[in-house]
C-alpha cells in the first residue's frame, strides 16, 4: 500500500520530519541505510541544540536574544547565509524544546568542561544517542514503520514532483516525500575530487577522518543534483574540526575533539604556529581549525599545551604525549627540536602577562609576533609538557538542496509540490561556511518540523485529488 508520506534518513532532521507528519494524521514509512544498532546518521554523536531565549529557561543560563545569535552566526559564515532561513531556524530554536520533551527528550546542564555554552546550548541529558532512541521510540508509538539497512538509491521525479524511490530492486511510492539522508563526508572519492590536489601534489582529503556516521556517502544529493535540483553551497566547505590523529576513521563522535588549542599553541609539521589560537571563544572557533590543519603539510598539526592548562578543557579520550622539557617534546612528536624551540621562545618572549581568564577575551596577549595571539597568551614553560597530534575530522558537508521557509526542494527556482529536504542535505542555505556550536541540531530540528508538516499537507492534497 502507498503511504502519505515517506522520509529517507534516520537522524535527528529526518526523526522530526516523521514525528511531524504523524502528528498530523499521515502514514510514515522511515527508511533508514544504517542497521538498527548504527542508526541515528551524525545525531547519535550530538550532544546539543543552540536555543535563543529572552529569559533564563531551566537548564539555560540569562538571555540569548536573536540578535545575538544572527551575529555569532554571520560572523561564523562570513556572511555566505540566507538570513531569512537563519532567522526562521533562531525563532524556532525558541520554540522546540516543549515538543522535543512531549517526544521525550530530556535536557540537563552543561557539564564543566562546557560552560562556555551554558548560555547558548541546551544539552540533551544521555547525548544524541538517547535523543535519536526517544524519538525513535515516539514515532513507533505514533505508527511510524521504520526500515533499518534500506538504503535508496535513486528516486523517480516527473515535472519536480517526487513519484518513488529505489531501495535495490524494490520500488516505493508515496503521495510525499521527505530527503534528510545527510551530506556526503563518507564518501572519499567524492571528497577527493571536491577537495582536488594541492600545490604540494597532495590529496588533503585522503588525510582526513570523519567523525560521524560512515553512511553519509551523498548518495541521494548526487542523484538529485543530477536531476536537476537546485544546489546551494560549495562541495570543500564543511563542519570541520581539529580532532586527534589517533581517532578511527569513521564514528569517532564528539570524544575525539581537542578542546585545549586556545590554552598553548599550535604548529604544524614544520614546528611553525600558522593561526592565532585565541582569536575567540571555543564554542564559536573550534570549528575552523579542521580547516586551518587541512591546509597544512601532511594535513597535520600539535596542540602544545604545558602544565598550567591542564585541568581547564574537557580531556580527550587519548592522553597526551608527554615530557618532562619542550625538546623531549618535540622530540617524542617526530618534530625538529631546534625549529621547534626557536617558535616556543619567541612565543614565550612576546607574551604580555595580563589578567589571565579563561571565561573571558581577556588581556594576555602577544606583542611583535606573527601571527599573534590575541588572548590567553601565556608562557609554555611549566612542566611536564603535552602535544596532541590533530587531523581534520570532518563532521558534515555543506554542499546541499536549495530551498526555502517551506522546505521544498527546487527545480529551476520552482518549488516542489512534494518533495521536502531537511538537515544535513540543506544545512547549507544556512552555513556557507563555519559553524558556532548547535547549529546543526537547530537547523535539523527547525527544517525537519517543517518538512513533515508540509509533507503531510501535500500529501492530504494529494489524496483529496485522487478521490476527487
Amino acid at each position: 500500500m502507498q503511504c502519505d508520506v515517506l522520509v529517507i534518513g534516520g537522524g535527528n532532521a529526518a526523526l522530526c520530519a516523521a514525528l511531524m507528519a504523524a502528528e498530523a494524521g499521515a502514514s510514515v514509512l522511515l527508511l533508514e541505510a544504517a542497521p538498527r544498532q548504527w542508526r541515528g546518521g551524525n545525531s547519535q554523536h550530538t550532544r546539543n541544540l543552540r536555543c535563543m531565549h529572552d529569559a533564563p529557561q531551566d537548564v539555560l543560563v540569562e538571555a540569548y536574544p536573536e540578535e545575538e545569535f544572527w551575529q555569532d552566526l554571520l560572523k561564523v559564515t562570513g556572511g555566505i547565509t540566507n538570513e531569512k532561513l537563519a532567522r526562521l531556524t533562531i525563532r524556532a530554536s525558541s520554540t522546540c524544546r516543549d515538543w522535543m520533551r512531549s517526544h521525550g527528550v530530556h535536557f540537563q546542564p552543561p557539564l564543566s568542561g562546557a560552560l562556555h555554552v551554558a548560555r547558548t546550548n541546551a544539552f540533551f541529558m544521555g547525548g544524541g544517542k538517547a535523543l535519536v532512541n526517544a524519538y525513535y521510540r515516539s514515532a513507533e508509538k505514533l505508527g511510524v514503520q521504520c526500515r533499518y539497512e534500506a538504503p535508496v538509491e535513486r528516486i523517480e521525479i516527473s515535472g519536480g514532483r517526487f513519484v518513488a524511490a529505489w531501495v535495490g530492486a524494490e520500488r516505493i511510492t508515496a503521495r510525499a516525500c521527505v530527503l534528510a539522508a545527510g551530506g556526503f563526508e563518507s564518501n572519499r572519492q567524492w571528497l577527493r575530487e571536491a577537495w582536488g590536489q594541492n600545490e604540494r601534489g597532495e590529496w588533503p582529503a585522503d588525510n582526513f577522518l570523519i567523525r560521524g556516521s560512515q553512511f553519509n556517502q551523498g548518495v541521494l544529493l548526487k542523484n538529485l543534483l543530477e536531476l536537476g535540483a537546485d544546489r546551494i553551497g560549495d562541495p570543500t566547505q564543511a563542519h570541520m574540526v581539529a580532532i586527534d590523529a589517533r581517532a578511527p576513521l569513521y564514528d569517532g563522535g564528539i570524544c575525539t575533539r581537542i578542546d585545549c588549542v586556545s590554552l598553548g599553541v599550535v604548529v604544524n609539521r614544520e614546528a611553525h604556529r600558522f593561526y592565532d589560537e585565541g582569536e575567540d571563544f571555543w564554542p564559536k572557533r573550534y570549528a575552523i581549525w579542521g580547516r586551518l590543519v587541512a591546509q597544512q603539510a601532511g594535513q597535520i598539526a600539535y596542540s602544545i599545551i604545558d602544565a598550567k592548562a591542564i585541568g581547564r578543557f574537557m580531556p580527550p579520550v587519548f592522553p597526551g604525549v608527554r615530557a618532562d622539557s619542550l625538546p623531549e617534546l618535540a622530540q617524542k612528536l617526530g618534530l625538529d627540536p631546534d625549529t621547534f624551540m626557536q617558535t616556543l621562545n619567541e612565543y614565550n618572549q612576546s607574551c604580555r602577562s595580563g589578567t589571565f581568564d579563561h571565561t573571558q577575551l581577556d588581556d594576555c596577549h602577544t606583542e611583535g609576533l606573527a601571527p599573534a595571539k590575541t588572548h590567553w597568551a601565556r608562557p609554555i614553560d611549566t612542566a611536564p609538557f603535552y602535544g596532541y597530534a590533530l587531523r581534520p575530522g570532518v563532521t558534515f558537508t555543506y554542499l546541499g538542496l536549495k530551498t526555502d521557509e517551506t522546505a521544498a526542494v527546487h527545480f529551476d527556482g520552482h518549488a516542489s509540490a512534494n518533495l521536502f529536504v531537511a538537515g544535513e542535505m540543506m544545512a547549507g542555505n544556512v552555513l556557507g561556511k563555519g559553524y558556532t556550536a548547535g547549529v546543526g541540531m537547530s537547523i535539523g530540528t527547525a527544517f525537519g518540523r517543517i518538512a513533515g508538516t508540509q509533507a503531510a499537507q501535500a500529501a492530504r492534497k494529494e489524496a483529496s485529488h485522487a478521490n476527487a
